[in-house]
């Protein structure tokens, strides 16, 4: 059994996955429409694939840091703060697609999914233990 924070890394990265999927299946329903959102290459239309890959590739993401940290261990606090920097990164990035597709002004709040990333990394380097 992984241990806790990895388990919990895990789960968000398959909730993740399910979001890249149920997201698809239901913008994937109007895509043959050629003006839907504006047409294929209008902003809003271009916010909503981006908000749909924007669960998988970060999705992939938190896969990734739960392998590392499931084989090297990385050291405390810095594991957790990496953890929840990612889980913030995974559900704001494709909120924030969403509402900007909606509404441009949600635009101003990129800041928060791309630091979340960000910090994420940070911290998994700054946790990295000195014999691995």
């Amino acid at each position: 059994m992984p241990e806790p924070l990895t388990a919990w890394i895990l789960k968000a990265a398959w909730i993740g996955m399910l979001g890249g999927v149920v997201s698809g299946a239901v913008i994937g329903l109007f895509f043959h429409r050629e003006d839907w959102m504006g047409g294929y290459n209008s902003f809003r239309r271009r916010l909503t694939r981006l908000g749909h890959i924007s669960f998988f590739g970060l999705a992939f993401v938190n896969l990734a840091f739960a392998v590392t940290h499931h084989l090297i261990t990385l050291t405390a606090p810095w594991a957790q703060w990496a953890g929840i920097s990612f889980i913030i990164g995974a559900v704001s990035m494709p909120t924030c697609c969403f509402l900007t597709a909606w509404r441009k002004p949600f635009r101003h709040g990129f800041f928060i999914p791309v630091g979340g990333v960000l910090l994420g990394i940070l911290f998994t380097l700054i946790g990295w233990p000195a014999q691995a």
